[in-house]
């Protein structure tokens, strides 16, 4: 079992790997190699330069927001589709907007697309944020879908919800990057709860059923 989220080692940022834990996952040679030989299939090889090239270029310069416009430009990227939360209409809205401005298509589809009560899914009524009321589920897989209709070259998630994302991962054919993902709590910071998990969300983040 692999540990490098506990690693204070790190073996593999040393040009000579030295003092590599008995479970590194360096020590899976055979894997490492196997890795190396997907970055040199050219449609895999040109996406992953292209984003460590623009991992310097902007480096602690460019906000995500413009790497991710960066990035769709150099790979040549023409239809961009943008799967969102109703919850960020108004961020979306920008986003298509920027893009356009850059003359990108963007392709949209809203979480709430298709209409469907949460009940026709299996969601247990009580479970709705409003029982006994029609209640549009979210739907990443027809938004994935529209998505894939539309022949779109890159699509990107914003404010999706958690489980929810991952399904719209899934079922994209396109490739999918996320540039805001949900916190409610925390103005969409996610990475706040992390900082705090020492302070003030110590007790906040035990799981209680």
């Amino acid at each position: 079992m692999y540990t490098c989220a506990s690693c204070t080692i790190h073996a593999c940022k040393d040009p000579e790997h030295k003092d590599m834990p008995k479970n590194c996952p360096m020590r899976q040679e055979a894997l490492v190699e196997e890795a190396k030989a997907e970055y040199q299939k050219p449609e895999v090889q040109k996406f992953f330069v292209t984003s460590s090239e623009i991992e310097h270029d902007g480096y602690c310069q460019w906000p995500r927001l413009k790497e991710t416009m960066v990035f769709c430009k150099r790979m040549g990227y023409k239809k961009i589709g943008l799967g969102f939360c109703i919850g960020f209409v108004k961020e979306a809205r920008i986003v298509a907007d920027l893009f356009r401005n850059e003359g990108f298509t963007v392709v949209s589809a809203v979480c709430k697309s298709g209409g469907v009560d949460k009940t026709e899914a299996g969601i247990p009524d009580e479970k709705k944020l409003k029982p006994g009321q029609y209640e549009a589920m979210c739907n990443p897989i027809l938004q994935a879908k529209l998505l894939n209709e539309q022949k779109t070259d890159f699509n990107i998630a914003l404010g999706l919800c958690v489980g929810h994302d991952s399904l719209f991962y899934q079922y994209s054919e396109a490739r999918v990057t996320t540039l805001v993902v949900k916190d409610r709590v925390l103005a969409h910071n996610p990475v706040g709860a992390i900082y705090c998990a020492d302070g003030y969300f110590k007790n906040r983040l035990k799981i209680e059923e």
